[in-house]
């Protein structure tokens, strides 16, 4: 854009815009004598985050107002109105506020302006409106700090929630061992009760090695059946029964008992008659608990291992989410991220189908992980309570040129069209009193948009609702 051409200052057609039409004379005079008149051709007048100078009228002409969203300029408004005005109008809260002009100002068409330097602008609102500034600060400063004491409530809330439901997860696998320790430690006091019956009974040498070697291959054999499908109930309790009789038939006072053991590990009639041709009849229930311990005792172990790994899980889960190990700002694996949240979030989950459509190849993202963590809990969880407890979450990941790009999708509702272009305001909420603070997304936008320089969008339409992230590679570009 060319140097603008500076212009006679009019006191009559100051007064003619809408800003200045209640003005006293020796105001007007002040204006004029302290700014200046300038023609500007089209180009860019302002630009978002510079030093913000000037503060700008317009006279007579056309402009359009952008913000910079993932280092693009999107266009919020266009006006021909005269009198509107741009550039340093905040100027009058001093250090206080941003030092940089607040978004970008094009002008569309040869255009004039009334130019009043951002120290004087001061000095007028100061002087001349000194009641309005008062209450202007007090707005100003009251929603900021408003939306940064409700903003952290809205994050301890989340925190809170989170913090609920890993206790929970990790409360039953928890459990689980305890009582499966509890049952080991009577079936190893059992064993040894066994053995010594063993060692004072009619057990030769003979008896004891085959005895061996009849546990190691029905462990074999358990294994093996742990490969293939399970049961289905009605085929269990079939063999449970034909198994109850055969044991019934030799013997064993608690068949009961020892059979849904034997049938769980794929031991039937027929692999239980070749042990009569292996040991004595005396001998064969003996031989048959000792079995059914060992079968027991193998199985309670592994109830331990799935519990303990299912408690580790959680915490690396919780760990990953939390990233307390990591530089605020790294190169991160981002379906790690996705993934140790979708863990904490579980809970929310139940009823839903989660569809991961993850490119394992994309790069790892230089990212702040804590903060990016805070964004996919935000969008998973208000596409949880779109759906009502019914339908499926996709989360997608690819790379599309030099961004990453996450897509969090669900089969809910859809956003209204008449709303969807607030949904990123602050204190906007399309929740019912007391369910929503209208912060999630305003605090997801902040994140992905000013701290990462990248991108957050929305496309909605019934059936369908897709949010879409983009994080830059080079943050720096």
């Amino acid at each position: 854009m060319s140097a603008p051409e500076r212009l006679p200052c009019d006191l009559a057609e100051l007064r003619t815009l809408f800003l200045f039409e209640h003005l006293e004379d020796w105001q007007l005079a002040w204006l004029c004598d302290h700014g200046h008149v300038e023609h500007v051709e089209p180009g860019w007048l302002a630009r978002e985050g510079e030093p913000a100078t000037c503060f700008y009228v317009m006279i007579e002409g056309a402009v359009a107002l952008f913000r910079t969203v993932g280092g693009d300029d999107v266009e919020i408004s266009r006006t021909t109105q005269p009198g509107v005005y741009t550039g340093a109008w905040s100027a009058y809260l001093g250090d206080r506020a941003p030092e940089g002009y607040g978004g970008s100002t094009r002008v569309l068409a040869p255009s004039r302006f009334f130019v009043l330097d951002t120290a004087d602008f001061a000095t007028l609102m100061h002087d001349w409106f000194p009641m309005a500034v008062h209450l202007l600060e007090g707005l100003f400063f009251g929603q900021r700090n408003q939306q940064a004491a409700i903003g952290e409530r809205e994050r301890l809330q989340a925190l809170g929630q989170l913090s609920a439901g890993l206790t929970h997860e990790l409360n039953n696998p928890a459990s689980a061992a305890v009582r499966a320790t509890a049952t080991l430690r009577e079936r190893v006091a059992a064993m040894r009760h066994k053995l010594a019956l063993i060692a004072e009974g009619p057990y030769d040498r003979a008896t004891i090695a085959a005895l061996m070697r009849l546990q190691d291959e029905a462990l074999e054999r358990r294994a093996k059946t742990l490969e293939r499908d399970p049961l289905g109930p009605m085929e269990a309790a079939d063999r449970e029964d034909r198994v109850t009789d055969w044991l019934d038939e030799h013997g064993l006072t608690d068949a009961w008992d020892v059979a849904p053991v034997l049938v769980q590990s794929g031991l039937d009639e027929e692999w239980l008659a070749g042990i009569t041709d292996r040991v004595d009849a005396e001998v064969l229930g003996g031989a048959l608990h000792w079995l059914s311990y060992t079968l027991e005792t193998e199985e309670l172990m592994v109830e331990i291992e799935d519990a303990t790994t299912r408690v580790s899980t959680l915490v690396d889960a919780a760990k990953q989410y939390s990233q307390l190990d990591r530089a605020p700002f790294v190169r991160t694996d981002v379906h790690q991220l996705i993934d140790a949240t979708l863990v904490m979030l579980q809970k929310k989950l139940v009823g839903l189908e989660v569809v991961k459509d993850y490119d394992r190849s994309i790069a790892p993202v230089p990212m702040y992980a804590a903060e990016m963590n805070q964004v996919w809990t935000n969008l998973i969880v208000n596409a949880v309570q779109a759906m009502q407890g019914s339908g499926t979450l996709t989360i997608t990941t690819r790379r599309v040129e030099d961004w990453c790009e996450v897509e969090v999708a669900d089969t809910g509702p859809g956003i209204p069209e008449d709303v969807r272009g607030r949904i990123f305001e602050p204190f906007f909420t399309t929740k019912p009193v007391g369910e929503g603070t209208g912060l999630g997304l305003d605090i997801s936008w902040r994140i992905v948009v000013r701290k990462h320089h990248g991108d957050l969008r929305v496309e909605s339409r019934p059936g369908e609702t897709r949010f879409i992230v983009r994080i830059p590679y080079d943050p720096a570009a």
